[in-house]
């Protein structure tokens, strides 16, 4: 009996199988089993490297977006809206047969699109190419996932199993579950809250059977055994994703409202060229990167070139952008917050950032002639901005005495960067 024949056994097993009690290490065990078959199916076969080509793109940008979806459904139409890319589209199925990459520009960043070829049912056995396709899927940072909004809920939740048969986790968080295996001492087993889906005996049932009989467990949440299986398995991919449902003029106000208000959902059409602004704004959070402005010494910061890095980035990482040696000369550096309570900037500022963009010509923002003269700026040579009126380059909307936003904070290489903060690196 080969593998996909073990793995159709055991889904049927565990489909007739009733939950409860008595049936839990039982359910457990097949779990296992069907997790472990699933990873030999997806190990590359040693005349893999001889069969056709793959599908895989040179990563580039600052981040990468995989377009999945069942055929015709409009990802090669949304590429072509949204990229310089021309991508084949027509009425019929199967027109992408390769990956297409394009790129989106958008707030200073290059967003890496891919228009993979759309996935049929059994795309994880490797049906219509399907697994090369959700092997480039697990190396994006937000998977779109395009439904048709006239064909129901059916499409979602097929690609929601053939993503998740290969490891990939949507939406979801890695369990918060200590994992080690040891050469000795047997299974070690504890947790810090009360469970209700797993035993200690389950735990040493699934051990047991991927052959591991020595081990330290922590449970720090109340996890499933699927859950804990992905932790002892090690190659789960955890990434967002956004249900997008295009053709929303295909189908009733009702309809598009009932749909636009599900989790994690954005409704566009790709014919009308409808809702594709909001959809960018949403892609930009999930990816969750953040734009760092750098200065130099008794300049204005310069706004037409960021630095594109991911939320949670350090000092180190921008030294690193910058430089590759930067961060070994490095003395300290000097960070201007660019947002203060309510999202403004100085008021003795003409040229003011608003995403990224600067809000006046570049004459207004040089304060030249025609745009008055603007008062000394927060990131100005000679003294730092300091608290008081808005003339003296503090925003009119922050308590006069209370606010130090534009005043620089001097920090070492593990300091946390915000988004669209001003940096300036002093070396030693």
């Amino acid at each position: 009996m080969g593998i996909l024949e073990k793995i159709s056994e055991i889904e049927k097993e565990i489909a007739r199988t009733q939950k409860n009690k008595a049936t839990e290490y039982h359910l457990g065990l097949l779990k296992a089993k069907l997790a472990k078959y699933r990873a030999q199916l997806l190990e590359p076969s040693k005349s893999a490297s001889s069969k056709g080509e793959g599908f895989d793109v040179m990563k580039s940008g600052d981040a990468r977006v995989a377009l999945i979806g069942f055929p015709s459904v409009g990802k090669s139409t949304f590429l072509s809206l949204m990229t310089s890319t021309a991508s084949e589209a027509a009425s019929y199925e199967f027109t992408t047969l390769t990956c297409i990459p394009g790129v989106i520009e958008y707030k200073g960043a290059n967003i890496q699109l891919l228009d993979l070829p759309g996935i049929i049912e059994g795309a994880a056995q490797g049906k219509g190419r399907g697994r090369q396709v959700i092997a480039v899927a697990r190396t994006a940072d937000v998977v779109i996932m395009m439904l048709d909004a006239t064909k129901g809920e059916a499409q979602r939740s097929l690609l929601e199993k053939e993503l998740e048969s290969v490891g990939i986790r949507l939406n979801k968080h890695k369990p918060n579950i200590y994992f080690k295996p040891k050469k000795g001492g047997g299974i070690s087993f504890n947790s810090t809250v009360t469970l209700t889906q797993c035993s200690e005996k389950l735990v040493q049932l699934i051990l047991h059977e991927y052959k591991i009989f020595n081990a330290e467990v922590l449970f720090r949440e109340d996890c499933s055994p699927d859950e804990f299986i992905d932790v002892i398995v090690g190659n789960r991919v955890y990434m967002p994703c956004l249900y997008v449902y295009n053709k929303i003029d295909q189908i009733s106000m009702e309809e598009v409202d009932r749909l636009a208000r599900k989790p994690d959902s954005v409704v566009i059409s790709c014919g009308m060229k409808l809702n594709l602004d909001y959809l960018l704004e949403v892609l930009w959070e999930y990816l969750a990167l953040t734009c760092i402005y750098t200065k130099k010494r008794g300049q204005r910061p310069d706004f037409t070139d960021a630095i594109i890095l991911r939320k949670g980035a350090s000092v180190e990482h921008v030294c690193h952008r910058i430089h590759r040696s930067l961060a070994s000369q490095f003395k300290y550096a000097l960070v201007w917050v660019s947002i203060c309570p309510r999202g403004m900037w100085p008021a003795g500022d003409p040229g003011r950032i608003r995403g990224g963009q600067m809000a006046g010509s570049p004459a207004e923002a040089a304060g030249f002639a025609g745009a008055g003269t603007p008062t000394r700026l927060p990131w100005s040579s000679g003294s730092p901005g300091r608290v008081g009126t808005p003339a003296d380059g503090v925003c009119s909307c922050c308590p006069q005495g209370t606010s130090t936003k534009y005043s620089p904070q001097r920090v070492g290489l593990t300091h946390t960067v915000e988004h669209e903060d001003v940096i300036q690196i002093v070396k030693k």
